[in-house]
């Protein structure tokens, strides 16, 4: 089993990488039989080659540098690293931007607030009124204007999340007619809502 894991990984790196064993080892693993060529010589040949990729691997010091913010993603900047155009964040076109995207997080808030209180309270209505997409998507924009654009490759990101967290908010609410809303259904429904209010908290963080 580990001999057809490094042959795989073998494939793979040869695909990629254009990797070319020596003609020593090639007149005597043409068949890859176990007569032909040596299992510790394929092995060793093999491990050079995946030793080196790994060599080419993001080091530790380079996912240290982004940090756990944004769930793990490598271009999510930490918030207080960011470069921030002051002059265009002041200006009232962003700051009303900003203060609705407060407003579309307390309504979050309360619709969990509302879900806790009834289990069986159908959010859809709200969400569709609410959360309209061109106007959520404009005033996450406006306020993106502020940021450069090395800044502006993290939050973009959790744009998209925060637009596709709302999209499966209202697939999950949707409930057959005369049925109730199961206590796992229910679970998910809150998560989603966890998971939504903390991309909206991510995003404000930026440019507070």
């Amino acid at each position: 089993m580990k001999l057809y894991f490094l042959f795989n990984s073998f494939l793979a790196l040869q695909h990629v990488g254009g990797f070319t064993p020596s003609p020593d080892l090639k007149e005597r693993c043409t068949s890859l039989s176990a007569t032909e060529c040596g299992r510790f010589d394929f092995i060793l040949q093999i491990g050079g080659v995946i030793g080196a990729s790994v060599l080419g691997l993001p080091s530790a010091a380079n996912a240290a540098k982004y940090g756990g913010f944004g769930s793990g993603s490598p271009n999510v900047l930490n918030p207080k690293d960011a470069i921030i155009d002051e002059d265009i964040l002041k200006s009232q076109a962003v700051q009303n931007a900003r203060n609705g995207i407060k407003g579309y997080l307390d309504g979050v808030r309360q619709m969990k607030q509302a879900l806790k209180s009834n289990g069986q309270t159908d959010i859809g209505q709200f969400l569709r009124k609410e959360y309209d997409f061109v106007k959520l998507r404009d005033s996450l924009n406006i306020v993106n204007s502020a940021f450069d654009e090395d800044t502006q490759k993290g939050t973009d990101r959790l744009i998209r999340a925060i637009l596709q967290d709302i999209t499966e908010l209202e697939t999950a609410n949707r409930q057959k007619p005369g049925i109730p809303r199961s206590e796992r259904r229910l679970e998910i429904m809150l998560s989603k809502l966890d998971k939504l209010a903390l991309a909206f908290e991510q995003y404000l963080a930026f440019s507070s």
